[in-house]
């Protein structure tokens, strides 16, 4: 990782970025949330002897690992501003693009914060416009799904629903990443459980969701088994809540948090 290398020489490079997503991995892996931070910034320099697109692509990776690890460093915040300005400041769009979607629909970003991430994360407003412009569907799906979890939290159940009906047919047209889908998933089960308490088809959503987080093991996953056993719980079904926590697929994930249930 710390081995210079020239632009000319493609393996090197290939090599080199390789190299430093293992090396997230392993941190976030490990649980050193400051240490990962720390490389988002030292691989800057390096940024600039690859193509935009793979250097949007590696700090998005990077990124999303030290979010998903929620470690409540307190850094989150900070740190998702100033790669979005470094972004802005390097005129790399796309990737400012990418950086303004994703931190905005982690779970301690709270309403009051959106507008530092996103201005306006609502139709009409510039990143959308900017995306459909550009044809990015994967990244339009990310703000779809954005839109209708602002609309859920605003309390706006209509436009809610008619935000992630647009993320789904969108996503239906592209090969839909296993953690996007996995989002898109749990969103509907929210709303069919929070919302129209429609326990059943909320436990379907949720169970795809699990699956799809399990299949890359992203943390997630326990929080989708979570609200599959609720969903047991409120269809007043108990033998089934046994046999979910006794399952193969749950087993992984016994522990303090699903025993509370």
């Amino acid at each position: 990782v710390k081995r210079d290398v020239q632009e000319n020489d493609e393996e090197a490079v290939q090599v080199k970025e390789q190299s430093i997503l293992e090396l997230g991995s392993l941190l976030a892996k490990t649980g050193q949330a400051e240490e990962l931070g720390g490389l988002l910034k030292y691989v800057r320099p390096f940024l600039n002897s690859i193509s935009k697109a793979k250097a949007a692509r590696l700090v998005r990776s990077l990124l999303d690992l030290f979010l998903d690890m929620e470690a409540a460093t307190g850094q989150e915040v900070d740190l998702c501003l100033e790669c979005i300005e470094w972004a802005k400041s390097e005129k790399r769009t796309f990737l400012r693009q990418a950086l303004e979607v994703g931190p905005s629909s982690q779970p301690y970003v709270g309403a009051q914060q959106l507008p530092e991430f996103c201005p306006s994360p609502l139709p009409g407003s510039q990143l959308l416009r900017e995306l459909k412009k550009m044809d990015d569907k994967a990244l339009l799906v990310e703000v779809q799904l954005l839109e209708s979890k602002t609309y859920h939290a605003l309390s706006n159940l209509p436009k809610a629903r008619a935000a992630l009906t647009s993320a789904r047919t969108t996503a239906n047209a592209i090969y839909c990443p296993p953690k996007l889908q996995a989002a898109l998933d749990m969103q509907s089960g929210i709303i069919h459980a929070a919302e129209e308490k429609d326990w059943k088809t909320a436990y379907s959503y949720f169970y795809e969701a699990f699956e799809g987080n399990d299949s890359i093991d992203n943390p997630k996953a326990i929080t989708a088994l979570k609200y599959m056993l609720l969903c047991k719980i409120m269809l007043n079904s108990p033998e089934d809540v046994q046999a979910l926590v006794s399952g193969k697929l749950a087993l992984r994930y016994a522990g303090r948090q699903v025993q509370k249930l």
